[in-house]
């Protein structure tokens, strides 16, 4: 469950825009088993989780839902907030009690419109981010429902 180099916040963003974003975080926590989004919902917000774990799943059509991947300390939950039309798609999960730092998506869209340093900077990570979980999402969905698997050796 460690986060790639690039997919966790503070390896991913330089401590000035790190600051930067926690001025506006709001502190949260989720007992396990909580929904914090629906596949196909709106994506207001995000978060940054501080411990515990979120399960990301996806909707498979005559099945039940494919955890993609399992987050942890330091990892950005939610990244369909930052591309119109702010859908999300995947869901999650608190897979253990949950405490995480909250933003709102507004409030981040609009300080990465006003500095573009910053706001190219956010889009790189949450760029990366949506790369990893793409390819995290393939791979499980592979050693679930493809007969030789991915072919990665898990």
């Amino acid at each position: 469950m460690n986060a790639p180099a690039t997919t966790s916040m503070p390896r991913a963003l330089p401590a000035e825009h790190r600051q930067r974003l926690m001025q506006i975080a709001r502190e949260v926590s989720f007992p396990e088993g909580t929904r914090l989004f629906e596949e196909g919902g709106h994506a207001d917000r995000f978060w940054i989780i501080r411990t515990g774990t979120v399960d990301l799943d996806m909707r498979v059509p005559g099945r039940r839902a494919a955890v993609i991947e399992s987050l942890g300390h330091n990892e950005l939950v939610g990244w369909s907030w930052l591309f119109a039309p702010y859908t999300w798609h995947l869901g999650a999960e608190a897979a253990s009690p949950l405490r995480a730092y909250e933003f709102d998506a507004t409030t981040v869209r609009t300080i990465c419109q006003e500095d573009p340093v910053f706001g190219r900077t956010v889009a790189r990570w949450v760029g990366e981010v949506v790369a990893h979980r793409l390819q995290a999402a393939r791979v499980r969905l592979l050693d679930l429902y493809a007969p030789y698997g991915s072919g990665n050796g898990r």
